[in-house]
């Protein structure tokens, strides 16, 4: 799967939060400050491009709708970290969330609880 540039996920988390929108829909529900209806309709073009968002046309208008769920995308995002700053190694990345703190005993347990359940 492509990557996104962060403007690109920014658009596309509020494409996934309103399961689809019209332009103006997808710029009043981006964070402040918002950019301008040019530059979203600009990036919405390029997401087109890179099949992450199809149009349906409504009249003269178009409704902006996600091809790639936020899950589908999230799971390639992290598969592709792994594999580029942890040699492929998912038990490397959870060694590295604990020696930076990020991860406690009891998150690790749960973890460990759910790979049993599995």
């Amino acid at each position: 799967m492509k990557s996104l540039t962060r403007a690109e996920e920014q658009i596309m988390k509020v494409v996934w939060e309103l399961d689809g929108g019209m332009l103006m829909d997808i710029v009043e529900n981006m964070p402040q400050p918002q950019p301008h209806k040019n530059t979203v309709a600009t990036i919405l073009k390029t997401l087109v491009e890179k099949e992450f968002v199809g149009i349906e046309p409504i009249g003269r208008f178009h409704k902006y709708l996600p091809l790639v769920s936020k899950q589908a995308y999230s799971k390639s995002s992290l598969v592709n970290v792994v594999r580029g700053y942890f040699d492929g190694s998912f038990s490397s990345v959870v060694s590295f969330m604990v020696d930076e703190q990020n991860l406690s005993v009891e998150d690790l347990e749960t973890l460990l609880n759910q790979l049993k359940n599995k």
